[in-house]
């Protein structure tokens, strides 16, 4: 089955953090021993070393409950304004990898320039 495929936005300079949820008949995945990758790109052709974000976890909060949170610090969201490309990519516990989740990303400009 290919990948899904959507569009997510951030504000430049927010933390973010997405959610995964892992199901397989209905059951939760167990993702003890797996790692969830989240890499931004400028042009899909780009080598992964000039990735805009390149960001990964292999720990969960509760790995049997099937949910992945994948946290994006301010430095992570610090890229210029504008369109890129992104996927979440997984490698489970048997060495299997795959994407899981791509398409375009808008980081968009605060409203709001400066903060009090």
């Amino acid at each position: 089955m290919p990948p899904t495929s959507k569009s997510i936005e951030f504000v430049k300079g927010d933390t973010k953090q997405y959610e995964l949820v892992f199901t397989k008949d209905g059951s939760a995945v167990d993702l003890t021993d797996w790692t969830i990758y989240f890499t931004v790109k400028e042009n899909m052709e780009d080598a992964d070393s000039a990735s805009k974000i390149a960001t990964s976890v292999s720990t969960f909060d509760d790995a049997i409950s099937g949910k992945a949170l994948i946290p994006l610090t301010v430095a992570d969201t610090s890229i210029d304004v504008g369109q890129y490309y992104y996927s979440f990519d997984y490698k489970d516990d048997e060495g299997n990898e795959g994407v899981l989740l791509e398409g375009r990303l808008t980081v968009r400009r605060k409203v709001l320039q400066t903060r009090t």
